[in-house]
């Protein structure tokens, strides 16, 4: 079974509450159990990781280096535009990176329209809301899986 990790990043544990105009009231939550269920239809274990500490999140990077984590997915909040500390670790691993956004960050504040992560990861999906989750789990389920 291929394991696949999700990073959740700065704030995300306040999704349902923070800002649900434009997050909807999804909580985190939810995104897991839907995240969950989808690895089970697709043969793939997914874990899910939630922190709003940038070293902790570094250090959760690391560790799925040594487990060999065979993809792994991450929506960086706020830190997608600024940690060159998060982007450092993610070009460690070895495996399919995909950034994701519930919302559509090239359509915000122009402060969220760059991604310091871009040019390492396999792809980005945002604007689809907790679709973009799933859409990543099904894009890394086709490369590590085909």
């Amino acid at each position: 079974m291929k394991n696949v990790l999700m990073l959740h990043g700065i704030n995300h544990n306040m999704f349902g509450k923070r800002d649900p105009a434009q997050y909807g009231t999804v909580t985190l939550a939810d995104i897991d159990a839907r995240l969950l269920a989808l690895g089970e239809e697709l043969g793939v274990q997914v874990e899910s990781f939630q922190t709003n500490s940038e070293a902790a999140m570094c250090e959760r990077i690391h560790h799925a280096y040594e487990e060999g984590k065979d993809a792994v997915l991450i929506n960086a909040g706020a830190w997608t535009h600024y940690s060159y500390g998060i982007r450092d670790a993610l070009a460690i691993l070895t495996c399919p990176v995909v950034e994701l956004h519930m919302s559509n960050i090239h359509a915000r504040e122009p402060f969220r329209n760059h991604s310091v992560f871009a040019d390492i990861v396999k792809g980005q999906i945002c604007g689809f809301g907790i679709e973009s989750y799933l859409l990543a789990l099904r894009a890394v389920h086709a490369d590590v899986c085909a």
